[in-house]
C-alpha cells in the first residue's frame, strides 16, 4: 500500500512538473495570464504531491513496513525513533526523495511572495524551477526509485541507516541544513533564467532575487559549520575541516553565492555587474549540482559520502545540460542586460566590490581544482594522484585574508571616488586597532606570522563593522536630539539589511581569527594510560580511572572514564566512547569535549586493554575553537536579520540601499 500510494505521488509530482514546466515557458513568451495561473497551479499540486510522497515515506518508515525498497535497506526495528526518521535522508534514494520534499517547500513559498507580482517575470523562473523538479522528479520514479515492492526477507539484519549517521545527533541537523542551501539554489536560479529570457533584470526583481538567495545561504552557511561541528565531535581526529572532497563541494557554491550577494549590491547601488551577477546566479547552482554528484556518486572517497550508485552519471548529464543552456543564454541575451553606470575610480567602494569579486572567483577556482584534478588525472590518464590540505592551505590562506581585509575597506570608501586623504582618514582609526590587538597578541605569546597577519585582518574588518553600525545611530542623535535607544531603533529599523551585513562580517572575523589560532596552536599527545596513572598535556592531567561497557538500543558502547585535572587541581570528568554497530566489524568513536572561551580540551579514545587495566588515549588542546560556532552562530543571525521582511519607504538617489531614512524631526520627536 505505502509503494503504491508514494509511486502514485511522484509520478503525479512529475506529471505536474513537466506539463507546469511548458506551460510556464510558454506564457512566459505569450504573456498569457491564464498560463500563469495554470503554470502557479501545477507547480502547487508539484510541491503538495512531492510533500505528501515524503510523509508516506516517513509513515513507512516508523510503521516498519520492510515491503518498501527504501525501509527494508535502511530501517530497523531496535533504532530509536529520532534515528528512524533521519534515515529518510541517511541513503541515495531517500536523500532525492527528501530533495524533492524540500524543493517542493520552497516552491510553496516563491508561489506565496509572487502572489500579484512580477507577473511578467514569474512565468519563466517557474518554468526553470519545475524543469529541475521534472529531472529530480524522473531520478525519484526511475533510478533512485525509494518506494519499489520487494518481499523481505525472513533473515534480513535490517541494521538501519550508516553508522556513522547514528553516532550524534549532530546528523539530525546538518543534512537538513545542507539540503536547505543546496536545493534553496534553485529559486535564484530560475529567477536568473527569467531575467535571462525576458532581456532585463529590474530593480524590484534583483531586490527580490537576492533576499531569495539570502535564504539558502544562510542555511548553506550553517549547514558547512555543522558539517564541521560533525567531524570534530564524531570523527576523533581533532579538527574540524580537511578539505576532504565532499566539504569542498559545498563550500564552493557558499563562495559563488557571497560573491553574488556583493555584486547585486554594487548592482543595486550603481548598475554595474548586471550579466556578471547572473552569471554568479547560473554557476551557484550548477556547483550544487556538482556538490550533489561528488556527495552521492561515490566517485570520491569521503568520510562524508554514505552511498555508492550508479546514478552518478545520470548528475553528469543534467550539470552537462544546465551549463550548455546557461552559456547558450548568457551568450545570445547578455547584450540586454546592459550596465547602466560607470565604474568608479580605484579608491572607491565600487573598485573594492569588484576586486572581491575577483577574489571569490579565484577562491573558488582553486578550490574547484584541488578538489577534481585527482578525478581527472585517474580518468584520463589512469593515474591515483591526491591533492591534500597544503595545496589549498598555501593558495587559499592569502586569497582569503584579501577578502577578508576587503570586507574592511569596501564599507568604509564612498561610492564614485575618494581621494588619498579621506582613505586614510576612514581607515586610520581601524588600522591602528588592528595592529594594537595584534601587538598585544604577540606580547602574550603569538609569533607566527599567518596567525598575526589573520588577528590584524579580523579585527580591522571588526572594527569597520562597528563603526558602520554606530554611526547612523550617531547621525539621529546629533541631527533630531534622540536618546540613544530611540536613535539605535531607528537606526536599526530604517537600516536593517545594512546592520545584517556587518553583523554577518563580525561573524567572520570571529570564523577566521579562530581557526588561524586553532590549527596553528594545536597540542597533541598520545599513549597508552594505565588504570590510575596519567597523561600530561599542556597545564592538563588525565587521570584514568575506569573502563565500562554497557548496551543501548542501536549499539554497543566502551566508556573509558578520565578524571581531568588543570595546574593539580580537579576540573572535570570526560567520557570517550567507542561504539560498535550491527553489521560494523570496525568501533566508531565519539571523542569527549571539555570546551572553554580559551581551548577545548579534546579526548579521543583509541582502545582499552583487556580488563579495562589500560586505556589508549589520543589528546588535543585546541586554542579558540569555541569561536568558530560562536562566529558561525553570528554569521546566520546577520543573514536572518538581512532577510527579515521590513516596512520601510524606498531610499533616495543619495542613499545607499539599506542605509537608514532619518525621519523628519516632528516624526522623531513623536516617536
Amino acid at each position: 500500500m505505502n509503494s503504491m500510494l508514494g509511486q502514485g505521488l511522484i509520478l503525479l509530482a512529475l506529471a505536474a512538473a513537466a506539463a507546469g514546466s511548458i506551460i510556464g515557458f510558454a506564457s512566459g513568451r505569450s504573456n498569457s495570464s491564464a498560463g500563469l495561473l495554470w503554470t502557479r497551479r501545477l507547480a502547487a499540486l508539484f510541491s503538495l504531491s512531492l510533500l505528501a510522497a515524503n510523509g508516506v515515506m516517513v509513515y513507512a518508515l516508523l510503521s516498519h513496513d520492510f515491503t518498501v525498497k527504501y525501509v527494508d535497506m535502511v530501517g530497523s526495528t531496535s533504532s530509536p525513533t529520532y534515528i528512524t526518521i533521519v534515515s529518510l535522508w541517511s541513503s541515495l534514494e531517500g536523500s532525492i526523495l527528501f530533495w524533492g520534499f524540500i524543493l517542493g517547500s520552497y516552491l510553496l513559498g516563491f508561489l506565496v511572495s509572487t502572489r500579484g507580482r512580477h507577473e511578467e517575470m514569474t512565468p519563466y523562473a517557474l518554468g526553470a524551477i519545475l524543469t529541475v523538479g521534472t529531472f529530480f522528479c524522473f531520478l525519484i520514479a526511475g533510478p533512485a526509485d525509494p518506494f519499489a515492492a520487494v518481499i523481505p526477507r525472513a533473515d534480513a539484519l535490517h541494521t538501519g541507516p550508516n553508522p556513522l549517521l547514528q553516532n550524534h545527533w549532530l546528523m539530525i541537523i546538518h543534512p537538513p541544513a545542507l539540503y536547505l542551501g543546496y536545493v534553496g539554489m534553485t529559486i535564484p536560479f530560475g529567477m536568473g533564467i527569467a531575467a535571462l529570457l525576458r532581456g532585463h533584470l529590474g530593480p524590484s526583481w534583483m531586490g527580490a532575487t537576492r533576499r531569495w538567495m539570502l535564504i539558502p545561504f544562510g542555511f548553506l552557511t550553517a549547514g558547512v559549520v555543522l558539517g564541521g561541528w560533525w567531524a570534530y565531535e564524531v570523527l576523533g581526529w581533532g579538527g574540524y575541516w580537511a578539505w576532504d572532497p565532499v566539504e569542498n563541494a559545498s563550500f564552493l557554491p557558499w563562495l559563488t553565492a557571497a560573491a553574488f550577494l556583493h555584486a547585486a549590491m554594487l548592482e543595486e547601488r550603481r548598475g554595474l555587474l548586471k550579466a556578471w551577477t547572473i552569471v554568479l546566479l547560473l554557476i551557484t547552482f550548477a556547483l550544487t549540482i556538482l556538490g550533489t554528484f561528488m556527495t552521492r556518486s561515490g566517485v570520491f572517497n569521503s568520510v562524508h559520502s554514505f552511498t555508492q550508485s550508479a546514478i552518478g552519471p545520470t548528475f553528469l548529464v543534467f550539470l552537462a545540460i544546465v551549463l550548455v543552456v546557461s552559456v547558450v543564454l548568457v551568450g545570445l541575451r547578455m547584450h540586454l542586460l546592459e550596465d547602466e553606470g560607470q565604474l568608479g575610480a580605484p579608491l572607491s567602494r565600487d573598485s573594492a566590490f569588484v576586486v572581491n569579486n575577483m577574489l571569490f572567483a579565484g577562491f573558488t577556482f582553486v578550490v574547484l581544482v584541488g578538489t577534481l584534478f585527482p578525478l581527472l588525472a585517474e580518468a584520463m590518464k589512469d593515474v591515483k594522484l591526491s591533492v591534500g590540505a597544503p595545496f589549498f592551505n598555501q593558495l587559499s590562506l592569502p586569497i582569503g585574508l584579501c577578502i577578508v581585509f576587503l570586507m574592511g575597506v569596501g564599507p568604509a570608501l564612498p561610492w564614485g571616488r575618494a581621494t588619498p586623504a579621506e582613505v586614510l582618514r576612514v581607515l586610520r582609526v581601524p588600522v591602528a586597532v588592528g595592529l594594537g590587538v595584534a601587538l598585544l597578541c604577540a606580547a602574550a605569546g603569538m609569533h607566527r606570522a599567518w596567525p598575526l597577519i589573520t588577528v590584524f585582518v579580523a579585527i580591522f574588518a571588526a572594527t569597520v563593522a562597528v563603526r558602520d553600525m554606530v554611526s547612523p545611530v550617531q547621525a539621529l542623535r546629533r541631527r533630531h536630539k534622540l536618546g540613544l535607544g530611540v536613535a539605535a531603533a531607528l537606526a536599526f529599523r530604517r537600516g536593517r539589511r545594512r546592520y545584517g551585513g556587518q553583523i554577518v562580517h563580525l561573524g567572520v572575523a570571529l570564523v577566521v581569527t579562530s581557526i588561524a589560532v586553532s590549527s596553528s596552536y594545536q597540542v597533541v599527545q598520545e599513549g597508552m594510560v594505565e588504570k590510575g596513572a596519567s597523561l600530561a598535556i599542556n597545564e592538563y592531567e588525565l587521570r584514568f580511572e575506569e573502563s565500562r561497557s554497557f548496551r543501548e538500543p542501536h549499539r554497543d558502547v566502551l566508556e573509558a572514564t578520565f578524571t581531568v585535572l588543570k595546574n593539580g587541581q580537579e576540573i572535570g570528568s570526560l567520557g570517550p566512547r567507542l561504539n560498535r554497530y550491527s553489521g560494523q566489524m570496525n568501533p566508531i568513536g565519539t571523542p569527549a569535549v571539555l570546551s572553554t572561551a580559551k581551548e577545548d580540551l579534546y579526548l579521543s579514545l583509541m582502545s582499552v586493554a583487556e580488563g579495562g587495566s589500560a586505556a589508549g588515549l589520543r589528546a588535543f588542546v585546541n586554542p579558540m575553537v569555541s569561536w568558530l560556532w560562536v562566529g558561525a552562530c553570528v554569521m546566520v543571525l546577520g543573514i536572518i536579520i538581512a532577510v527579515w521582511p521590513a516596512r520601510r519607504r524606498a531610499p533616495d538617489a543619495s542613499e545607499e540601499p539599506g542605509e537608514p531614512v532619518p525621519p523628519e524631526a516632528p516624526s522623531a520627536k513623536a516617536s
